[in-house]
């Protein structure tokens, strides 16, 4: 009933399986995928004709982690998954960004990967099995697709790299980096580091690169023996006439477009030139809707990239390596926590920095288990900031992908839970935008962290290198410009500290880019790094010695754990009469860890005097103020740390005789007592004779006798 093909290599010490022909055989292309204890089927169908009227090439990516890969039941109320969790929107674009580029140009058929995990053996992340069993899936299916695409994880621990460490030793690695690529070059870096040099980072990538190599032969040799027919392309269409026609109408006019080094005024005379070419064939049905958008497209790409290649000008007149002008400001907005204005060029973020407790935590239900983070960076992109009418909807895939660059830029530099116990919150509004918002992010986020006073090891900045590459030669282009984006052949971001790289990513829309570009887009990227981090430091040099006024103020203290039942009171009697009176906020582990919070000194102060007093053991000797809790014909008993109460006897009341307690102290009276003898049940004697009520203080007179 199946005849199944499969392929079975030792890979980094596990074996990494590769089958197909039993699972989903209706797909186009399906292969399972094992490595180690970690399953995913990979799943690759396309329509089989074009979609009319579109000019890009529709591919959708979806991974998704199923609860019982990890022997789990979903959490909430429903008890099954719902939409995609961070982790899975990040991982889909982490596959979607080498193979899309890889796909004949001329396919435009509605095409979708999906990735499902089936099993997860909590050490080895799903991630990379699923980007080489998308790419099997789509080697096998005979789809116009130039691959195969391999990929690694690459960790560095004491000065050496591993080949896809475990979850484990992660923990203990200075680099999270993932490569893919093809046999002959690198196609996408996404990475997180701990201040590494630039040598180290292009290392780690030739590394990675080079060990995926086995991962690569195993697709083609699956290949080999269940690949299927390879599907035919439309044939070019003869669009010569055409081509010649527009060139005479707008060509000119294009290239007088882009010397217009102002944004809006350039895309304002683009968006007439465009409008004119379509007008001019509207009455011609012989020529497809299509046809001319792209003609116009090849148009602005040969302008843009011939210019920048013979005369080593850009679109807004810069020299290869040279970064627009820079502004920056802190405290922009009254009342938040921090905040800071970043403006690069015609590319701009607002980034506000809020400050909270550890309730404030995001809590993650991962296949790997519960987790709570305490960093969180939020990205927006509003349809203003490029002067465009949209839609408002939800964080899409670009928002989360972008501020999760900008999280593993500044992850690295934030201080530990027990020097800085809050949880940070970064949100960074892009107001305008023209090349690079991620790594404008970057750097407003550096900037507002400082100005709310969290201790970060070091300012971090970012910058978008690009590349313009032909076969009669090549440009790497520092701080790059959407346009130089959007008709250049990279997008290769870097951010990091003065001291070394905290993140880098690589998009690459050619089938891929040599170790000597890499290396050079490396050494510029370090250079225009330099210069922004220096424009920085003209705001601001170091984080504030202490939070902003209006941030709570997060005291820690340690009790015993033995203690722990007593603050917190029977049912939460006591630390809920702790806050309600003092107005703080405390939570408290099992370690016996108590943080308090609270919106002014004076409320922290006295919950923590309050929180001192009960775990506090009491002293022969020491003067406690206290509560007077009954009174009885021999004494009264006062309860004067935590829940102690001892008695104070009718006879310690004064040195004068007392006929009636009630002559002295009455229930609900504050006042001092001493401590005069502990006993071996606990019990504990109280003395006032000596004590000045109105001071709390011991008389010199009685001290004597």
């Amino acid at each position: 009933m199946f005849e199944v093909k499969s392929k079975e290599i030792d890979w980094a010490g596990k074996k990494l399986k590769l089958e197909t022909g039993k699972i989903a055989r209706q797909a186009d292309g399906a292969v399972l995928v094992s490595y180690g204890g970690t399953t995913v089927l990979c799943t690759a169908v396309a329509q089989k004709t074009a979609k009319p009227g579109i000019d890009f090439f529709p591919l959708t990516v979806n991974y998704q982690e199923k609860s019982y890969a990890a022997g789990k039941i979903p959490g909430g109320f429903f008890k099954r998954e719902g939409r995609p969790g961070e982790k899975e929107t990040l991982t889909s674009r982490l596959i979607d960004r080498p193979i899309r580029p890889l796909f004949h140009p001329k396919f435009k058929n509605e095409t979708q990967v999906i990735c499902t995990v089936l099993s997860h053996d909590l050490e080895n992340n799903p991630d990379i099995p699923s980007l080489i069993g998308a790419s099997a899936a789509l080697t096998i299916s005979g789809m116009p697709f130039l691959g195969p695409v391999g990929a690694a994880r690459v960790g560095y621990i004491d000065k050496e790299y591993i080949l896809n460490p475990t979850d484990e030793q992660l923990v203990m690695s200075d680099l999270d980096l993932i490569v893919a690529g093809t046999k002959d070059a690198v196609l996408m870096v996404e990475s997180e580091a701990k201040e590494l040099s630039e040598e180290v980072m292009l290392g780690a990538v030739m590394y990675g690169h080079e060990q995926m190599q086995s991962s690569i032969q195993a697709i083609i040799d699956l290949a080999e023996q269940s690949a299927k027919e390879p599907w035919s392309l439309p044939e070019a269409d003869n669009n010569d006439s055409v081509l010649e026609e527009l060139q005479k109408l707008i060509y000119s006019d294009l290239e007088d477009a882009y010397k217009e080094t102002t944004k809006q005024v350039r895309s304002e005379k683009l968006a007439i030139i465009r409008e004119k070419a379509k007008e001019h064939f509207l009455s011609d049905e012989s020529i497809s809707s299509e046809v001319i958008p792209d003609i116009v497209k090849s148009f602005e790409k040969n302008i843009v990239r011939k210019s920048v290649l013979s005369t080593g000008k850009r679109i807004d007149g810069r020299g290869l390596s040279d970064v627009r002008p820079i502004t920056s400001e802190t405290d922009l907005i009254n009342r938040v926590h921090g905040s800071a204005l970043f403006t690069r060029g015609e590319t701009q973020s607002i980034s506000v920095t809020t400050l909270g407790t550890s309730r404030d935590e995001q809590i993650f239900d991962a296949l790997e288990g519960e987790y709570r983070e305490r960093f969180m960076l939020h990205y927006n992109f509003p349809p203003y900031s490029t002067g465009e009418v949209k839609f408002m909807m939800s964080p899409g895939r670009r928002e989360i992908g972008h501020g999760k660059l900008a999280w593993r830029a500044l992850h690295p530099l934030l201080p530990k839970k027990e020097d800085f116990p809050y949880t940070i919150r970064v949100v960074s509004e892009i107001t305008e935008s023209n090349g690079s918002s991620s790594m404008a992010t970057v750097c407003a986020s550096s900037l507002s962290l400082m100005s709310a006073g969290v201790p970060i090891k070091s300012a971090c900045a970012g910058i978008a290198m690009g590349l313009i590459l032909e076969e009669d030669g090549h440009a790497v282009l520092s701080d790059i410009l959407g346009d130089e984006d959007h008709l250049g052949d990279m997008d290769f971001k870097v951010a990091g500290t003065k001291d070394g790289v905290t993140a880098l990513q690589m998009d690459i829309k050619i089938t891929g880019i040599t170790k000597e570009i890499m290396d050079t887009a490396l050494q510029q990227a370090h250079e225009g790094r330099m210069h922004i981090l220096q424009k920085m430091s003209e705001t601001i040099t170091e984080s504030r010695e202490d939070v902003n006024d209006f941030a709570p103020r997060i005291t820690t203290i340690n009790i015993p754990k033995d203690k722990i039942r007593d603050v917190i009171g029977s049912g939460g009697k006591v630390i809920r009469e702790i806050t309600e009176t003092t107005g703080a906020s405390i939570d408290i582990d099992d370690e016996g860890v108590i943080k308090v919070a609270s919106p002014d000194n004076a409320s922290s102060e006295a919950a923590i005097d309050w929180i001192k007093n009960i775990v506090a053991e009491p002293e022969v000797g020491v003067i406690y103020q206290g509560k007077v809790v009954k009174v009885v014909d021999f004494g009264a008993f006062v309860n004067f740390i935590g829940n102690r109460d001892g008695l104070l006897h009718i006879s310690e009341l004064s040195k004068k005789r007392v006929e009636k307690v009630t002559d002295v102290v009455n229930e609900g009276d504050q006042i001092w007592v001493k401590v005069l003898a502990l006993d071996d049940r606990g019990k504990i004697r109280l003395s006032i004779k000596s004590i000045n009520q109105d001071t709390g203080e011991e008389t010199e007179e009685d001290n004597d006798t």
